[in-house]
């Protein structure tokens, strides 16, 4: 199983795969990984990738939050893409469809 968080880059959009668990255990180690590239690279777009995502717990919404707050400092806006049927309901029950700058896209988008 992967663990690791893959990176592309296509002009102004950096996008990350995530790996198939986030999970208290993983998310800070994604969190850094993300965060350090998209410094670098200040992209209009982050892209958070769920298409290989099976497992989400709470860390995994506070890792989208808090990659949210991240772009709004730096001027920029998330999408999430690739979300199963729950994920996407775990998304919607947390509340994220609300929060400003953060696009929400299913597997099937």
């Amino acid at each position: 199983m992967a663990t690791e968080v893959i990176f592309t880059e296509n002009k102004k959009q950096l996008t990350a795969r995530l790996p198939a668990e986030l999970d208290h255990h993983t998310v800070g180690r994604i969190r850094e990984a993300v965060d350090s590239r998209f410094f670098n690279s200040r992209p209009d777009v982050l892209v958070l990738d769920f298409g290989s995502v099976g497992f989400m717990d709470s860390s995994g919404i506070a890792l989208i939050i808090g990659r949210v707050e991240v772009a709004r400092a730096l001027g920029a806006s998330v999408r999430l893409v690739g979300l199963s049927h729950g994920l996407m309901k775990l998304c919607r029950l947390a509340g994220l469809e609300r929060i400003k700058n953060l696009t929400i896209a299913s597997s099937e988008d």
